[in-house]
């Protein structure tokens, strides 16, 4: 039937090249954004899986975070058992001097002068050794926790140790001297003693550090995983746009030839009256 009123033709074409549009609209969005899932609207199931991923990432960031601040602070606190480790050595060799029963006053002197400059070092090293303000080596904290799971249920402990002078590792007394001879031979066991117990607490706050460094290492490796997972959910794939780009663009073109010829249709009844 041909009427002037109503032209199928047009309308169907119409319908075809809407669509059209609609599509091409869809994936240059995609190739824009480079994602194919860029809105609850591109794909709602699909958008809220990738979206409770990106807040594991942002968790796991944060757990890095803490990691990583854990690992400067017990390395404070390592270089310092370091240092104290090294003061006790020399002290060692200061005592063992004057241990000497031979040695004269002057001597004595000297090498007392240079004890006690080296022991209250140790003070020095120990009140410093402060990182964010938290000090491993005082006594100020018996536990230093980091975050390990990005909900913060699970975390990751490095024991703290006391390496002050007058206490269980470091037994050398704040007031201690080697300034007689018997002083000087009772103080070479303390400080052997002393060298054993800072060499046991580096080993513990070495413990520590290096949990703190394998779990960031997973932690690192996971949001990798992540990721990876997030973009193949949502990444758009630009070589499959592009050749639907460009597909897309010739149906568009078809598309409107053909709406042009659907509505030249009704013309055709003029050719009727003639």
């Amino acid at each position: 039937m041909l009427s002037v009123n109503t032209n199928m033709g047009a309308m169907a074409a119409l319908q075809f090249l809407n669509q059209t549009q609609s599509d091409l609209q869809t994936t240059q969005s995609h190739i824009n954004s480079g994602l194919k899932v860029a809105s609850a609207t591109d794909n709602g199931a699909v958008y809220a899986i990738a979206q409770n991923m990106r807040g594991n990432v942002a968790g796991y960031q944060a757990v890095s975070d803490s990691l990583n601040r854990g690992i400067s602070t017990v390395d404070v606190a390592i270089s310092a058992g370091q240092s104290i480790s090294d003061l006790l050595n020399e002290l060692k060799g200061k005592a063992l001097a004057a241990s000497d029963s031979s040695l004269d006053t002057a001597s004595r002197n000297a090498l007392n002068a240079d004890f006690t400059a080296l022991r209250d070092q140790i003070t020095t090293i120990v009140q410093n050794a402060s990182f964010n303000g938290v000090n491993l080596v005082d006594g100020s904290t018996a536990n230093y926790q980091a975050l390990a799971s990005s909900d913060g249920t699970k975390k990751i402990t490095a024991a703290g140790q006391t390496l002050k002078l007058s206490g269980t590792v470091v037994t050398i007394k704040t007031t201690s001297t080697i300034s007689t001879q018997s002083k000087a031979s009772t103080m070479v066991a303390t400080i052997n003693s002393s060298i054993q117990n800072i060499n046991a607490s580096l080993a513990k706050l070495a413990s520590g550090v290096k949990k703190f460094q394998i779990q960031g290492d997973f932690v690192s490796k996971l949001v990798d995983t992540l990721n990876a997972g997030i973009g193949n959910l949502v990444d758009a794939d630009m070589a499959t746009e592009s050749a639907k780009l460009q597909s897309l663009q010739v149906k568009q073109q078809l598309g409107v030839q053909a709406l042009a010829i659907a509505n030249q249709a009704p013309s055709i009844t003029l050719s009727l009256f003639h």
